[in-house]
């Protein structure tokens, strides 16, 4: 099979990484890609954003399958676009990916389906959420609506904090559109677990947990980023709870889609909160989560090109999925001054040393290619990921591995993976 990948940060290359080893696929296309997608696959230089020339390019060279590994098309409707055209694609239609690109949307679906999350209000008015605001007490958590690359969610403290944050969403626009509703969130306390999901429409099968570290600096300090590190699995997520939230979130969210008419085709992450009261749903993605990815991937031993044309086929029910009884975890290597402003095109040294250490892989975020150098391109670089029998193994794989990639600004947390939680 001649295959696309669309999209080019890390959770890209670890989807074309993964796909490779399918005996499957003949030939991938990655659109856009970057330099370390490219020693894998075919980088075509169009924007993900592109729904009419990624068609043609599709239809162009007889690509068979077709998979979306960002938010922001799924959102803007690029399955619906390539269905359109008979066209094979892995993904949610954009009347289910709104799971994701509306926080309103989703809480509501949770209310009326009594699927267990924060208690919370929805504004489409400044003046009226600034009134309900005052009312409440603090923390809170103000989240922007739409798509914000995974930053328009405020944990605020105070009730200053809270007020300027949401005049910097309503007012300022400083997430654009995201931000024209906001919801206001109770704050829920306890250890969070990400498990995403594959989903043919009617069945949901969870893949193994893991635990994001959103913040930029140890000891979770700092601005929330898109992640900068994760391991798997987690370490208080128990069979118990899954089998629960199996019951209580994961197949009630699937059939509330279905009685809604948007049956969800595709991958939906569950991000979860073990609280007092049980396990609660903090949001939901309606793809795989980045860096989640490069830690749950390489612990899957089935063919991950099989699972997803079974997803597309509504046959999920019919394979049986496999892991590796390990562990994994990856450390974000950024750009200093990310998630705010940062300078790019310092080359980076190290890769081919670290190609051959066993066990370590690097995942590129934001790379490309200049006089022959890899060069840095974006806040989040590269991910790098060890994979070991313990987590406290893979942390030691993956921060040696960290010591041999450098580039100029480099920015790391020393503390993935090392979490505790009672």
């Amino acid at each position: 099979m001649k295959i696309l990948v669309v999209g080019g940060g890390g959770r890209e290359h670890a989807i074309v990484w993964k796909l490779k080893q399918s005996p499957l696929a003949d030939k991938i296309y990655c659109a856009p890609g970057n330099a370390g997608i490219s020693e894998l696959a075919e980088c075509v230089p169009i924007g993900a954003m592109e729904f009419d020339k990624l068609i043609d390019f599709v239809k162009q060279n007889a690509i068979d399958y077709t998979i979306i590994g960002m938010d922001d098309p799924l959102a803007g409707g690029i399955v619906d676009a390539f269905e359109k055209e008979n066209l094979k694609v892995f993904g949610p239609k954009q009347n289910a990916a709104i799971l994701e690109s509306s926080k309103a949307f989703s809480k509501d679906l949770m209310k009326k389906y009594n699927i267990p999350t924060a208690s919370y209000e929805t504004f489409y008015d400044y003046e009226d959420a600034k009134k309900y605001l005052e009312k409440q007490n603090m923390p809170i958590v103000l989240k922007a609506d739409g798509l914000a690359l995974g930053k328009g969610v405020l944990i605020c403290s105070t009730m200053e904090e809270a007020q300027q944050g949401l005049k910097e969403m309503m007012q300022e626009h400083k997430f654009g559109s995201a931000g024209n509703a906001v919801v206001i969130e109770e704050f829920l306390e306890g250890p969070e677990v990400s498990v995403l999901s594959f989903c043919d429409g009617k069945t949901v099968v969870p893949m193994v947990s893991a635990q994001d570290h959103k913040r930029a600096f140890d000891n979770d300090k700092g601005l929330n980023t898109g992640g900068m590190g994760t391991f798997s699995p987690s370490k208080f997520y128990t069979q118990e709870m899954a089998e629960e939230c199996m019951k209580t979130i994961f197949q009630p969210t699937v059939d509330a889609m279905i009685k809604e008419n948007r049956p969800f085709v595709g991958i939906i992450y569950f991000g979860l909160m073990y609280t007092k009261n049980g396990m609660k749903v903090i949001e939901y993605n309606a793809r795989f989560g980045d860096p989640e990815t490069q830690v749950i991937l390489p612990r899957l031993k089935t063919d991950l090109l099989e699972i997803m044309l079974a997803c597309t086929n509504g046959t999920l029910d019919k394979i049986n999925i496999e892991w590796y009884d390990n562990a994994a975890v990856c450390v974000v290597l950024a750009s200093g001054g990310y998630p705010v402003s940062y300078k790019k095109g310092y080359e980076i040294t190290g890769l081919n040393e670290i190609s051959k250490k066993e066990n370590t892989i690097v995942f590129h975020a934001g790379t490309d290619k200049k006089d022959g150098k890899i060069i840095t391109s974006g806040g989040r670089v590269l991910g790098i990921t060890g994979v070991g029998n313990t987590i406290d193994e893979a942390i030691k794989i993956a921060y040696k591995g960290v010591e041999i990639v450098d580039f100029n600004e480099k920015h790391f947390r020393t503390d993935i993976g090392r979490k505790d939680y009672k």
